[in-house]
């Protein structure tokens, strides 16, 4: 009776420890898997710690280490909500690992993706990259879209070390983030995932001069053909020359609620005789995001005892108040924004911003940031936002943004 009694003690003890086992996530470094709808397999890393009791994840990129604080667990389900970009996890245990989905919220539908991931594994794309035939470090002019109406240039900028590949590509409205991957024998292969976008790159590599056959795979269903030549005199156009006022015009005017209701307008006394940036974004945007972290965390504590004013003029996905409300509400509580972000009730689409400023000659894309001196005049357009993932790039726009600030301020 007493062996019988025992065993059974044994058994409930083995059981409580499998259930709690279950119930948390295994610490390290894990590889992410997202499943494209032509099942094509977009990896990333991912970090696992613990922190006074509560699971904390850091997503991987390069250098980037992209921190999540919202990591629920339940049983045999993990819920994870992203801080930006209104998306999230819904994931089960399976053995070792999580299977499940990732879940994108859009204006009026959602975007869903299959997604598994297994723990220590801090390879990206290959366990043992083959033979090291080429070199992709440098500067190269891409083509996106080719053989469509809608075929864009590019800038690649690579860094090789070994077969591990760093970098991103710059396009007038911005760059791809921080990229990483590998290249084994000819072939080169990048990832990107910040919870917002989900980019995968493949291609194939010749002489270290040329890449063919390239595939772009973005979120669940976009996929485009990719090339590119090695050009270290690759360039994009001038940012500030891609967006203008139609002539005639000096100054733009709005007048749009703050994420509590209140009217804020460009005339208001807060905001004369001072240097404005007018900052067009929309939580959405992952270099959106790139250029507020530089507002908040360096340009603004520098400038605003100037006499320099920040703006936000949000375009969400959706027209609802109370839905761009609570995305919004979200983004000024992860970076401490401390300037006023505006509800325009326009969206990113449809010529919208156009419409909302009817002043502008065109629109290019999100960010744009419009500079205003202390005569209300509009000075410079800047279309795009070059983040720090892109090296050199982004201190050279730091370096001068921040001295036409002071020539401004200076007049």
């Amino acid at each position: 009776m007493k062996l019988r009694v025992a065993l059974i003690a044994l058994l409930l003890f083995i059981l409580a420890n499998a259930a709690s086992a279950q119930t948390k996530l295994q610490t390290g470094v894990w590889r992410g898997v997202l499943k494209t709808s032509s099942g094509a397999e977009l990896p990333f890393n991912f970090d696992v710690n613990n922190s006074g009791g509560h699971t904390r994840l850091a997503i991987i990129n390069g250098a980037e280490r992209f921190k999540v604080t919202d990591v629920r667990t339940k049983g045999d389900s993990v819920l994870i909500h992203m801080p930006l970009f209104n998306s999230e996890f819904k994931l089960k245990f399976a053995g070792k690992g999580l299977k499940g989905q990732w879940i994108k919220h859009l204006g009026d539908k959602d975007a869903i993706m299959d997604f598994t991931a297994e723990p220590n594994t801090n390879w990206r794309f290959l366990k043992e990259p083959g033979v090291l035939a080429v070199n992709v470090s440098g500067r190269w002019s891409a083509t996106f879209g080719e053989g469509t109406p809608d075929k864009e240039k590019l800038v690649g900028e690579f860094k090789q070390n070994g077969s591990k590949v760093t970098g991103t590509f710059l396009s007038i409205s911005g760059d791809y983030r921080y990229l990483e991957g590998v290249v084994t024998g000819h072939n080169l292969y990048l990832s990107c995932f910040d919870g917002g976008h989900a980019f995968l790159f493949t291609g194939k590599v010749d002489n270290d001069k040329t890449i063919s056959d390239g595939n772009y795979y973005s979120g669940y269903s976009g996929l485009d053909k990719w090339s590119a030549v090695k050009d270290p005199n690759a360039k994009l156009p001038d940012a500030y020359s891609l967006t203008a006022l139609k002539p005639g015009y000096k100054k733009i005017a709005f007048t749009f609620k703050d994420i509590n209701g209140k009217t804020v307008s460009l005339t208001d006394t807060r905001f004369k005789n001072k240097v404005v940036i007018v900052q067009i974004l929309g939580s959405w945007c992952p270099n959106c995001m790139d250029e507020t972290h530089f507002f908040v965390s360096s340009y603004y504590p520098k400038y605003h005892k100037k006499g320099v004013e920040v703006i936000g003029l949000a375009y969400e996905r959706t027209t609802d108040f109370a839905k761009s409300q609570k995305t919004l509400q979200q983004l000024k509580n992860h970076f401490s924004i401390p300037y006023p972000l505006l509800i325009t009730g326009y969206t990113p689409s449809a010529g919208d911003p156009q419409k909302s400023l009817p002043m502008l000659a065109d629109f290019k894309g999100f960010p744009t940031t419009i500079i205003i001196d202390k005569k209300g005049d509009v000075r410079k357009i800047h279309t795009g936002f070059s983040g720090p993932g892109t090296g050199v790039y982004y201190t050279q726009y730091i370096d001068e943004f921040e001295k036409l600030t002071d020539d401004l301020l200076n007049e």
